[in-house]
């Protein structure tokens, strides 16, 4: 890992946990309320103060580079098409469990590169800890007061099988492929953090067989493959960012150990 990557990684989990800290301020202050937007998702003042703190701190590090932000994502592909580098910004993932006061929402930043994540940071704002991946270099877990750990995937899945799933979203698909495996344990999860679980071997496989948008994903997915863990579509491809005007992902399963066959099992 060069010395710059490591500068930016840190650059870029101090601005993460700023937004973090915008977010406690509404989060403390009681109940929140929230407007609908177009897509039937919630929108709270703290996914807009997270937003406009991560974009000025983004732009005052990295001058031109641009920044997608699912709160400012207007961007006609026609000039997203070509960026070559580019910030991938979730200001709150889980706005839902932020409404529901469970804690597990997360503020998501990822560095995009010829359509992969090179660099992502995770933050939770709750429990003021982050995971940092650098594909190819590792993945780490940093919380509070306390030195970063290097985190990895299971080498081998646990009996029984570890399954992380939405709180949010479940549908037969998923009960269809919970049946399938056999003897299995499911770990409900919001937000980003199911790909963290991943990421740290606590859990095996993550399928998600409903919709998600890129910035959902971005972040989160830089961890996990820093820590070793793989990302792919149904078909087997590796999930790619900014290649189409829609920034929805395909369904798709991320996962750490390689002794199952999941995309068999998701198939059958």
């Amino acid at each position: 890992m060069s010395g710059s990557s490591r500068e930016l990684l840190a650059c870029v989990a101090d601005i993460a946990r700023q937004a973090g800290r915008e977010i406690l301020e509404v989060y403390g202050a009681g109940e929140v309320a929230a407007l609908m937007k177009a897509d039937r998702s919630p929108l709270t003042a703290a996914d807009l103060a997270a937003h406009r703190s991560i974009c000025e701190a983004l732009h005052s590090l990295t001058p031109g580079v641009p920044v997608l932000s699912e709160e400012a994502a207007d961007t006609p592909f026609a000039t997203r098409a070509g960026w070559q580098r580019y910030w991938l910004v979730d200001p709150l993932d889980g706005t839902r469990e932020f409404l529901s006061r469970n804690g597990q929402f997360t503020v998501n930043i990822a560095l995009i590169d010829s359509h992969v994540p090179v660099l992502g940071v995770v933050h939770v704002p709750v429990t003021d800890v982050s995971y940092r991946g650098l594909p190819g270099a590792g993945a780490w877990r940093v919380a509070a007061g306390e030195a970063a750990r290097a985190i990895r995937v299971s080498a081998t899945s646990a009996a029984p099988l570890r399954v992380v799933g939405s709180r949010s979203h479940r549908g037969d698909s998923l009960d269809a492929f919970l049946a399938r495996l056999g003897p299995h344990e499911l770990v409900p999860m919001g937000s980003s953090l199911k790909f963290c679980l991943v990421a740290e071997g606590s859990a095996d496989v993550y399928p998600r067989l409903g919709p998600t948008s890129e910035w959902d994903t971005a972040a989160a997915h830089a961890v996990l493959a820093g820590a070793g863990g793989t990302v792919v579509d149904l078909g087997g491809a590796p999930l790619r960012y900014n290649t189409k005007a829609q920034l929805l992902n395909p369904f798709f399963v991320a996962y750490g150990p390689t002794d199952h066959d999941w995309l068999q099992l998701l198939a059958a």
